[in-house]
């Protein structure tokens, strides 16, 4: 049966990203506390296509993913992207997932527990240079103004935000870990569940821990800057502010192997 991908193309135009968009997959996931964790994840694979090959084969894609779908990690994907260059005749090959990560999370003095989902995103590439990898979490937090406490006879006003944390990492890093640096780094956690108590101590605990977004990213990029297993990272602050129809935003981004 002749194959078109293989035809030769006289254009002579590398295509630098092609292959298969959106992809929606089941994949077991690496969790720190049960092991294992499956979720739904939207995929995205590319190869980098040489000027003289018409197209690529596009059915490739899904059958190496569907090899590996069973234990989608940092690890395996690094062997999925070195597949897809080996069986699509590339020097480049990447890959983004896109998932829901779930952690049981427990409210801070009734003790009770519920699933709160992460929106996480991955990124891994490999070509001549070597592999590249990053991992993305968005966080929900709490902010409360310091301004707004500093000024106001009582009260202050607070607003959901989200702290979105990307690194590049020598050693593993727990999703859990990142979800931590980012909660900590504001004035509270938001919880899937809470009683009256819980919502008592969310509110106190808040109005004593005011944080502006620069406070909420430089208070993240510290404990990134102090983890030896980060080697690049960018943490963003975006709160949706109660008293404006805009958001408040601030970012950091630091490549810790070019500091001296």
């Amino acid at each position: 049966m002749k194959d078109i991908q293989n035809l030769r193309d006289n254009r002579n135009l590398d295509v630098d990203r092609v292959g298969i968009k959106d992809l929606q997959y089941p994949v077991i996931l690496s969790d720190r506390n049960k092991g294992k964790q499956n979720t739904i994840a939207r995929i995205n694979m590319y190869v980098r296509l040489p000027h003289d090959f018409k197209g690529t084969h596009m059915s490739r894609f899904v059958e190496i993913l569907s090899r590996h779908s069973d234990d989608i990690n940092l690890y395996s994907v690094g062997h999925i992207l070195d597949e897809m260059k080996e069986r699509l005749d590339s020097e480049e090959a990447f890959i983004e997932l896109a998932f829901n990560y779930f952690v049981r999370k427990k409210a801070p003095v009734s003790g009770q527990e519920a699933m709160m989902d992460y929106y996480c995103e991955y990124f891994g590439s490999s070509g001549p240079k070597g592999r590249d990898a990053v991992m993305s979490v968005r966080v929900p937090v709490m902010t409360l103004c310091p301004c707004s406490k500093e000024i106001s006879q009582y009260g202050a006003h607070n607003q959901r935000g989200y702290v979105t944390i990307s690194v590049r990492m020598k050693k593993l890093m727990w999703i859990e870990e990142i979800i931590e640096i980012a909660e900590t780094s504001a004035s509270s956690p938001v919880y899937p569940l809470l009683k009256r108590e819980d919502e008592k101590y969310v509110t106190e605990h808040s109005y004593e821990n005011p944080t502006f977004v620069e406070d909420v990213v430089r208070n993240a990029a510290t404990k990134l800057m102090a983890d030896e297993r980060v080697v690049w990272f960018e943490v963003s602050s975006e709160n949706m502010e109660s008293i404006h129809n805009h958001s408040a935003y601030a970012v950091i981004t630091r490549d810790k192997r070019t500091q001296s």
